[in-house]
């Protein structure tokens, strides 16, 4: 089967069509600067070099427009859709073939990531009105997570409010958690039961995954919580709110966007939110730059500790995403703070670059370690045939 994929953000779009049994991918793209001035497509297929077309794109209706006038032009055909809903809010454990009532839960919980999730129903609703013989699949980013046990997910506000209002930890990164315990799990066999997943990258999250089902993950109503990211600052004291607007003066819009676009690792570093240049700017002795840096490590090491406590156990731990996936000297740096579990990293297998699955730390370290690239279109890809299939 083809499965289209689409990934809709605020401002952006990514597509990519697949086929599921061969894995190959006959072309891809992305959609950038919708409804901003400077907008373009950058698209490839069939591996051929990437063309920039430079298109006005108002609005998400506009660029999904041109994508399917660019995938006229493919040879292979569309047998389904795939769309990655960031938000699936209560109502959403697994993935689901869109009717007009899954359409309109996917608004209802849009409150809970309203950058990510009216762009995307607007365009799941596009796509079946355009192309209405094919089949339609979200695939949540928050449904790995949906069963973990309540003592992991609940929060000790008022039960009545939490119903109320539907607070709880909804985590998020699912889909790539999802594919990287599959992913390892054939790598491996049956050698893994307790598996961490570190998604690093400039949104970043653990997850806790026990024989495939999520135990917990460090991520909590939104994706602000846990980690110190790119931009983001992670988990902070909540009366930080408070006294910044009492004492300071901000406004709760403006405590929302320092909180998830002026601060973490671009904070920090007073550089940048890009690791590549904190990295460097370390090694030529910035100390503001190896502060961010000896923060990022420590509180990897400390969340992880915490996931590694909700499974009473860890056999295997897995970098993947642009950080983890590319970072030497982060995995490094995570892993010595690591240590005490008797972890151990082979310098030369940590050094190499590769697209496929690879074990990095040495045979006689008490917990392998592995580098594992993530591939969420596929694992889409994989829930659209599935259900389309019944």
């Amino acid at each position: 089967m083809n499965v289209l994929v689409i990934n809709a953000g605020s401002s952006s779009l990514k597509y990519q069509l697949l086929d599921v049994d061969t894995r190959e991918v006959y072309a891809k793209g992305n959609c950038e600067r919708i409804g901003i001035e400077g907008s373009f497509i950058g698209h490839e297929e069939n591996g051929s070099g990437k063309q920039k077309l430079e298109v006005a794109l108002p609005d998400h209706k506009t660029a999904i427009d041109h994508v399917f006038e660019i995938l006229e032009n493919v040879p292979q055909k569309v047998d389904g859709i795939g769309h990655r809903v960031v938000q699936g809010g209560w109502y959403f454990p697994e993935s689901a073939i869109v009717d007009e009532d899954v359409l309109a839960k996917v608004r209802e919980v849009a409150p809970l990531a309203p950058l990510h999730n009216y762009a995307e129903a607007d365009v799941v609703e596009i796509c079946r009105n355009k192309f209405p013989e094919l089949g339609n699949v979200i695939v949540p980013d928050t449904a790995f997570h949906y069963n973990m046990p309540e003592y992991a997910w609940r929060y000790a506000l008022p039960r009545d409010v939490c119903d109320k209002l539907h607070i709880r930890k909804y985590g998020a990164h699912g889909t790539s958690h999802r594919y990287i315990w599959r992913a390892t799990k054939q790598f491996l066999g049956d050698d893994v039961h307790k598996l961490v997943s570190l998604h690093l990258g400039s949104g970043a999250s653990l997850c806790a995954i026990e024989d495939g089902r999520c135990k917990d993950t460090t991520m909590g109503l939104t994706p602000l919580d846990g980690l110190i990211m790119g931009t983001r600052c992670g988990t902070v004291d909540p009366a930080t709110v408070f006294f910044l607007s009492r004492e300071g003066g901000y406004s709760i819009d403006e405590i929302d966007t320092m909180m998830n676009k002026q601060s973490g690792l671009l904070a920090v570093s007073a550089k940048s939110n890009d690791s590549r240049d904190i990295e460097d700017g370390a090694a030529e002795g910035d100390e503001k730059c190896q502060m961010a840096l000896d923060m990022f490590y420590y509180r990897t090491a400390q969340l992880t500790a915490e996931m590694v406590c909700s499974m009473e156990g860890v056999d295997t731990m897995v970098f993947t995403a642009g950080i983890g996936e590319n970072s030497d000297v982060m995995r490094q740096g995570v892993m010595d703070r690591l240590a005490w579990l008797g972890i151990k990293i082979d310098p030369a297998k940590n050094a190499v670059r590769s697209d496929e699955p690879r074990v990095i730390s040495t045979d006689d370290s008490a917990i392998k370690v592995l580098v594992v690239p993530t591939n969420e279109e596929y694992m889409i890809a994989l829930d659209v045939a599935e259900l389309l299939s019944k």
